[in-house]
């Protein structure tokens, strides 16, 4: 049985954070275990309440399951604190966890903040470095590259500068970027290894309000790389994933539609 671990918030909502990570992994057919970081009060409209976990509970957490059980690759979402994030880069280098897929949560769907000044600069730090790939969207990439992004090749320079940061790979998420120059309307996920470029190409789906496709992404990014398979195919099968989700979405409650997660069954990767 192959493994993923994630390292994220909780949504009671259940439709972001470790519940839509949880739930990517079992569609691809890998076994999910977690570490909570924080406690979210929040529904499909907003986020109501924070509460980070303490950090030395977040590193407990992730040290059980690491004594336990075999790790194939891990996926860090929301981490709340820089106490929390300094102590999440530990336990990587410590317990040597594989396959770091790094998605960096810094403000919700709602607009909500959920990483502070002090937590953004250790994570460039302290978890850009140590991470097989980072995964922001375009809001996220003009934080961490310092670079406002409006055309594809912003975005590539973006994703160079991330990459000198010290990520091993960067995928740009191309769900927030609206080209009006495009024939068709498409999501354009954009991956850097360092030496070459990948475009990744989709219809974009007519939804409008969605929640949990970064969650939902990059852990669809970690299942593919724990059961073996190389970055570009995990990068393509995560977008074709997740666009499948969002054709699907469910307005369960009175804000953002939720993502279906098991449209296509039990994947296998």
């Amino acid at each position: 049985m192959r493994t993923a671990l994630t390292i994220a918030g909780s949504d009671s909502s259940a439709g972001a954070g470790i519940q839509a990570d949880l739930k990517t992994f079992a569609a691809f057919g890998v076994y999910g275990m977690s570490a909570i970081t924080a406690v979210t009060a929040q529904n499909t409209i907003g986020v109501q309440s924070v509460s980070p976990l303490s950090a030395d509970e977040v590193t407990a957490q992730i040290e059980a399951v690491a004594a336990d059980m075999a790790i194939h690759a891990t996926k860090i979402g929301m981490l709340a604190t820089a106490a929390i994030v300094e102590a999440v880069a530990a336990a990587i280098e410590e317990l040597d966890l594989p396959l770091v897929v790094l998605d960096p949560v810094l403000v919700s769907t709602s607009g909500e903040p959920l990483l502070d000044a002090d937590g953004v600069q250790a994570l460039r730090l302290e978890l850009l470095p140590r991470a097989r790939v980072v995964t922001p969207n375009v809001p996220e990439a003009e934080v961490l590259s310092g670079h406002r992004i409006a055309t594809l090749d912003d975005t590539r320079d973006a994703a160079r500068r991330i990459h000198d940061q010290g990520a091993a790979a960067v995928i740009i998420k191309g769900g927030h970027a609206l080209r009006a120059k495009d024939p068709e309307p498409s999501v354009i996920d954009l991956l850097f290894d360092g030496d070459t470029f990948h475009e990744f190409r989709a219809p974009r789906v007519n939804v409008k309000r969605t929640h949990g496709t970064g969650c939902t992404y990059a852990s669809a990014v970690a299942a593919s790389l724990a059961l073996g398979r190389a970055l570009p195919d995990a990068a393509e099968r995560a977008q074709r994933y997740v666009a499948g989700a969002i054709a699907r979405a469910q307005a369960v409650g009175h804000g953002a539609a939720l993502l279906d997660h098991f449209w296509g069954g039990i994947l296998k990767g």
